[in-house]
């Protein structure tokens, strides 16, 4: 059994963030330029911000003493395995993702297994930080392309207009538009459900509403980018292909998250209406706490009604 560790929290803080610091200096260093360089992942910088405004919130979970455990040093090799094995392969995405064990592990180390309990959300948010694998990324750039592409055609087609598809192209009587890899709404994608995870994190609603919302994420994502590809085309045919080709690639493409965040929206308000839960049963969490229960002899309905009196030690009927 593994014994605990000394209760100087402030210390081994400074000692094992430092050597977190200089070890992964190069990873951080490239995820700010990932975050600076590819629109993709600019919302990077608010994900680290978001995680530690998390565990501000959850501060009351953290309650002193402390007690720091050996166990850390556990997941520390396991971030460290992790990261070698990445350095040998040379899959830079597991020397990024060998930071979240690393850190899981620096807070058990400082507060014992039982900090999980605080932590858990803000290390779970983490990971939209880090960019994708290229692989997967090339994995999905063609489905969501050619998904794209489709629906697009569809609803051309169902507002009456002339619309064919080839391949990932748009036939529009002379016009042709292509749906190029970076239209692909991926970038979109990866944002909005960073985004809808975060709102489902801090909403207190049911955990069934939060669950949807969280699978919701994805559809939404690509109608919003949907909704986009038919308004360029509209406007080819409307109001010419300069102006069409202003909007989609400047107008259009800044005003698809409020697009996005206004369907999130209605959707809160159909789950609202639509499914009726009960209460929260935690109320332990202070981001999820459920309403105090009145106790049953405060119910002002059992009170004694006028006329007959109880006496002393014999039960009312």
């Amino acid at each position: 059994m593994l014994h605990h560790l000394p209760k100087r929290p402030a210390a081994l803080l400074a000692l094992v963030g430092g050597l977190l610091v200089w070890a992964y200096g190069s990873t951080l260093g490239e995820l700010v330029r990932c975050w600076s360089h590819d629109p993709q992942y600019s919302h990077g910088y608010l994900v680290p911000a978001f995680a530690v405004f998390l565990l501000w919130q959850r501060r009351r979970l953290l309650r002193p003493p402390l007690d720091p455990s050996w166990w850390g040093v556990v997941l520390l090799v396991l971030g460290t395995a992790v990261r070698l094995t990445g350095a040998f392969f040379f899959l830079p995405w597991l020397d990024a993702v060998s930071l979240l064990p690393c850190l899981a592990g620096l807070c058990v180390l400082l507060g014992g297994v039982g900090s999980l309990r605080w932590s858990w959300p803000a290390l779970a948010f983490l990971p939209f930080m880090l960019p994708l694998p290229y692989r997967l990324q090339a994995a999905l750039a063609l489905p969501l392309q050619r998904i794209a592409t489709e629906a697009s055609t569809y609803l051309l087609q169902t507002a009456g207009l002339p619309a064919l598809s080839e391949g990932n192209i748009i036939l529009l009587n002379e016009v042709q538009i292509g749906v190029l890899e970076a239209c692909n709404g991926l970038g979109m994608l990866v944002t909005f459900f960073a985004l809808a995870v975060a709102v489902a994190i801090l909403s207190r609603r049911h955990a069934s509403h939060r669950a949807v919302l969280v699978a919701s994420a994805i559809p939404i994502a690509i109608a919003a980018n949907v909704l986009r590809i038919v308004a360029t085309a509209v406007l080819h045919e409307t109001a010419g292909g300069g102006i069409a080709d202003l909007v989609y690639h400047d107008p259009a493409g800044w005003l698809m998250m409020p697009l996005a965040l206004a369907m999130m929206g209605l959707e809160l308000w159909l789950l609202k209406h639509l499914l009726i839960v009960g209460p929260p049963r935690r109320a332990s969490d202070p981001l999820h706490s459920a309403r105090p229960v009145r106790a049953a002899n405060s119910d002002p309905t059992r009170r004694n009604r006028p006329g007959r009196p109880v006496a002393p030690g014999v039960p009312s009927n």
